[in-house]
């Protein structure tokens, strides 16, 4: 860190008093104070998400409107998703790419009647938006709402706690949205969340969001929960974390998100970096990030060394830690092609010292999101990610 950003002021959330009052443990991220515990522990905070409902708050995150006739359009030329197949109020997981078929960041397009809502990683949103900015101006407008706030409940009794102040929550469907009212103030809310569990997230403006987190932790099933368990909850459900797992260096395809290329964009082409990508689509990448089991009760920390029996370097490790709901120490990383399979003998260099290891089958605890029902899954969307399999991200 330079010393000018040693010298800069954090900033802060809506919400950031309540943490104080809370007996939140404040830390730097991404440019904000966030709290990255409470008083109860990061283990208990995410076996109570798991079990209940924990409330998050996710503020430092982009909130972007596009808005124009040609807005979906103009989004589509610079992501493989297809946007142009959302129905108002269907959303879609999706990346933005460079040129050479890598990752500039990810995230969530929301389809509303006159553009998208979008939501994008903290520490690229200022990137983002100059990338936007520059790229479709004339085809719409980009807007940042810096006057919202972002509040995300997950758990399996989300939907039991949130009904109660909207009831309209609860027919929605994983990957849709609504715009309705929570205590006279006037919400997006959308069913989704990075947990692998049921949930939404909930756009409203900064001057309402104390009173909503005031009334939503008043409930007996819901908690606070901070960045701690949010990143082990995430790493269970084996969710990319962008600038670990996922960067300008990555393709979809090397981070299994091959799913994110809709069908029509595959035949079509026309994304950014389309010819690397189609090309490992057809041909396979180099190297493809899978999950790792390591034996024993030592964890493998980013940028651990992953090599094969013979002790050559194969890959490295981007996000590991505890599993509290696994119960053992879990991580995900890229391994060459030849080394994907599941149950493939690996070793971590942890501390100078080989720990036997094997690739694992993702996600490492099943997701519960709620599938569309009596629907079949949204045009496009992986049935991955409505919990029927392996993976997914939302």
């Amino acid at each position: 860190m330079t010393l000018a950003a040693a010298a800069t002021p954090l900033k802060r959330t809506p919400l950031h008093a309540l943490h104080i009052a809370l007996g939140a443990r404040m830390v730097p991220f991404a440019g904000y104070e966030m709290p990255v515990q409470y008083p109860s522990g990061i283990l208990q905070e995410h076996l109570h998400t798991r079990t209940q409902a924990g409330l998050f708050e996710v503020s430092h995150m982009g909130q972007l409107r596009l808005a124009g006739p040609d807005a979906v359009n103009a989004l589509e030329a610079l992501v493989p998703g297809d946007l142009s197949g959302l129905a108002p109020r269907q959303m879609r997981y999706t990346l933005l790419l460079n040129k050479a078929g890598g990752i500039l960041d990810d995230l969530m397009a929301t389809r509303l009647e006159d553009g998208l809502f979008l939501v994008v990683n903290a520490a690229r949103k200022e990137a983002d938006l100059a990338h936007l900015q520059s790229r479709i101006a004339g085809a719409a407008t980009v807007e940042p709402l810096a006057d919202k706030a972002l509040l995300a409940l997950q758990g399996p009794a989300a939907a039991a706690v949130l009904s109660r102040f909207a009831p309209s929550v609860a027919q929605l469907g994983f990957m849709t949205a609504i715009e309705t009212t929570l205590e006279g103030i006037k919400c997006l809310i959308t069913r989704s969340g990075y947990t692998g569990e049921d949930g939404f997230e909930i756009s409203l403006p900064a001057d309402g969001a104390t009173a909503i987190a005031e009334i939503l932790l008043a409930q007996p099933e819901v908690r606070p929960i901070g960045l701690g368990a949010r990143d082990s909850l995430r790493l269970e459900a084996g969710l990319c974390l962008y600038g670990d797992d996922i960067d300008e260096t990555t393709t979809p395809v090397e981070a299994g998100l091959a799913w994110t290329i809709g069908k029509r964009r595959r035949a079509e082409g026309g994304f950014p970096g389309a010819a690397v990508i189609l090309r490992q689509l057809t041909e396979g990448a180099p190297r493809r990030r899978v999950g790792i089991r390591p034996e024993g009760r030592a964890p493998a920390r980013e940028e651990t060394p992953i090599l094969d029996l013979a002790g050559e370097p194969i890959g490295r490790v981007t996000s590991g830690g505890f599993g509290p709901s696994v119960g053992g120490p879990i991580a995900m990383g890229y391994v060459d092609r030849r080394h994907i399979a599941e149950g493939t003998a690996l070793a971590l260099l942890v501390r100078g010292v080989a720990r036997p290891a094997r690739v694992a089958r993702l996600p490492f605890v099943p997701h519960r999101y709620r599938r569309p029902h009596p629907n079949p899954p949204l045009p496009g969307l992986d049935p991955r990610i409505a919990g029927e399999g392996r993976e997914g991200a939302a």
